[in-house]
């Protein structure tokens, strides 16, 4: 997958609940690089996507998920960037949980097991969602500025 901005937002979600999760201090250090890294990422390519070295076509990668849309509803997913980047932080935490669950599926009742790998692929196609929502947000405020900036 090339990087996008909700491609490096939706890694620096998950290196934060892997903080948050982590006991380990090599670990704890190493996610802590990872943080960095990704913060830094994250300006440069704010800042090459305004200044325009990445071309608007780069700005976007869409998962083009193939999937059963019958019984497999998906929320919307709109708003403004930092709405969709906090839902997105949101559904990444309730997707962690989830996957705990199927860590021990064992312990899992027998009559919630179906629900739980339904919850999953639920959740996983609500954060796609909402990786594709932050591209498209940013790529067409991008577009918007330009023209304006244009325009004057």
């Amino acid at each position: 997958m090339a990087e996008t901005l909700g491609s490096l937002c939706d890694k620096l979600t998950v290196v934060k609940l892997k903080q948050w999760h982590a006991d380990d201090p090599a670990m704890q250090k190493s996610l802590a690089v990872q943080e960095k890294q990704l913060q830094e990422e994250i300006g440069s390519f704010l800042a090459g996507a305004v200044a325009g070295t990445i071309p608007a076509e780069r700005l976007t990668f869409a998962a083009n998920k193939v999937y059963r849309k019958e019984g497999n509803d998906v929320p919307e997913v709109s708003g403004s960037i930092g709405e969709v980047f906090a839902r997105l932080a949101d559904v990444n935490c309730r997707l962690w949980h989830e996957q705990e669950r199927v860590y021990a599926f064992e312990d899992v009742p027998h009559g919630e097991k179906d629900q739980v790998i339904k919850n999953l692929a639920s959740l996983n196609l609500e954060r796609t969602r909402c990786i594709d929502q932050l591209d498209t947000a940013f790529r067409s405020l991008l577009q918007n500025a330009r023209t304006e900036h244009g325009a004057s």
